[in-house]
């Protein structure tokens, strides 16, 4: 049981972590031109974060695990070795100021981790690994090791987890912040708020087609296209090769990462 609340309480660190990591997608440009105060920013993008429990749902936060990995291979250590895997990219990328995906992070780590114990065999592909590249996995990650037998998710997972993402928001992942809202371009009130509306519909339109993309992913691309429509030159590509490469590493590095956390932990923790 101790083990457990242990993994529980990665779980919800990880949320947290998530919460600043990612706060930059919604801020980042309002922040870059000035629109709203840091502070100000991150209040409304925490309250909204938190507001998603109550409109969003966990529909598909309740599948994790479902037809992505043989769950006969699935124990406590694969658990947090994905969770250890997929933390440690987030902080690499936070520490690079690198907008990566947390969501592709945690994918990674769950396979890598898995790959470790059984090898491709642990891998179910199919349609389902692919759709959760798309959508946060925390809830379902508790929902499926946790509480196994359940057939939704606990009111309290729910709760628990957004109140943890709301907080990391709060506090915001400046460094990744400082990127995407001024250093890849030069953005101006009306480019940001033309970034977040092409990035919006794009997500909107792809959720629509059941096409699988990151929020990550799309606001940063939205925002180059906005600096390329001045000229190319007012894009700075070395910054978007870098974040490109950050995007293409994740998944794998991130798996590697995990694999070698359930390594140490099979050795240190026998189940």
């Amino acid at each position: 049981m101790p083990y457990v609340i242990a993994i529980v309480f990665i779980a919800f660190i990880f949320d947290f972590i998530n919460g600043f990591h990612d706060s930059a997608n919604s801020i980042a440009t309002i922040v870059g031109t000035r629109v709203l105060n840091p502070f100000t920013a991150v209040l409304w993008a925490a309250t909204f974060n938190f507001v998603a429990l109550f409109t969003v749902g966990t529909a598909v936060a309740s599948t994790i695990g479902k037809g992505m990995i043989d769950v006969s291979f699935v124990d406590a250590n694969v658990i947090l070795g994905g969770l250890l895997g997929a933390i440690t990219w987030n902080l690499i990328t936070w520490f690079f100021g690198l907008p990566s995906s947390s969501s592709h992070a945690l994918i990674g780590g769950y396979a890598g981790s898995a790959i470790a114990k059984a090898g491709l065999a642990a891998i179910v592909w199919g349609r389902k690994w692919i759709e959760t590249l798309v959508f946060r996995l925390e809830p379902g990650l508790l929902h499926h090791f946790y509480l196994q037998s359940a057939d939704h998710i606990p009111l309290w997972v729910e709760v628990a987890a957004y109140v943890m993402i709301s907080l990391g928001t709060l506090f915001g992942g400046w460094r990744i912040v400082h990127t995407m809202g001024s250093r890849i371009t030069r953005l101006r009130p009306v480019g940001g708020f033309c970034a977040e509306t092409g990035g919006a519909f794009a997500i909107l339109l792809a959720t629509r087609l059941g096409i699988p993309v990151s929020t990550t992913h799309t606001i940063t691309g939205a925002i180059v296209g906005v600096g390329a429509t001045h000229r190319l030159s007012a894009v700075r590509w070395g910054i978007a090769g870098r974040i490109i490469w950050a995007w293409i590493l994740t998944i794998p590095a991130a798996g590697i990462m995990a694999a070698i956390a359930y390594q140490v932990l099979s050795r240190a923790v026998r189940l």
